[in-house]
Order: C-alpha cells, then sequence, then structure tokens
C-alpha cells in the first residue's frame, strides 16, 4: 500500500465506519494508538507522519470489532485485504 492521504483516508473510514470514533492526541503511546473499548474511541499519536499513521491503522484495524456489514462496498474490500495479509503473515 502506498503511503499517500488518499490510502490513509480509506483506512480512517474503517473504524469510524463501524462507529468508532478515531481522535488524533498527543501522548506517550507504545504503538502508536490507544483503544477505548467502553467509548468506542481509538486514539491515535498525533505525532505520527502519514506513513506512520497508516500502518499504525493497518496493525490496528484487526484488533477492533468490526461489523463489517456497516461498511462501505470500499470499505469492506480494503478490510478483507488487510485480514487477508495478516492471515498470511500467521500461517
Amino acid at each position: 500500500m502506498k503511503y499517500t492521504q488518499s490510502n490513509l483516508d480509506k483506512l480512517e473510514a474503517i473504524p469510524e465506519q463501524a462507529g468508532y470514533i478515531l481522535r488524533y492526541e498527543r501522548g506517550t503511546f507504545q504503538s502508536g494508538y490507544c483503544i477505548l473499548e467502553q467509548k468506542k474511541v481509538v486514539v491515535l499519536n498525533k505525532f505520527l507522519q502519514t506513513e506512520g499513521r497508516i500502518n499504525t491503522l493497518i496493525d490496528l484495524i484487526p484488533q477492533l470489532a468490526i461489523n463489517i456489514d456497516l461498511l462501505t462496498d470500499e470499505s469492506q474490500k480494503l478490510y478483507q485485504n488487510i485480514i487477508a495479509k495478516l492471515e498470511a503473515e500467521e500461517s
């Protein structure tokens, strides 16, 4: 995946469409993000550049409880690609 603002926007849309609030804040995050499960809030480190934000979202999205039916067709394809790559890496 290329590190462009367009791809970042597509990745950001996945948790947002699934009902999560995506926020960029400053803080000392070990992995670049923090998940507040009860409030469905994802906080990303605002000091990350586009490449870091994309990589963080790719790592984060599989950990979220996402109902794929809430996603648009484009987001569903991207979500399935991310999950497929994760499963390929694990096997």
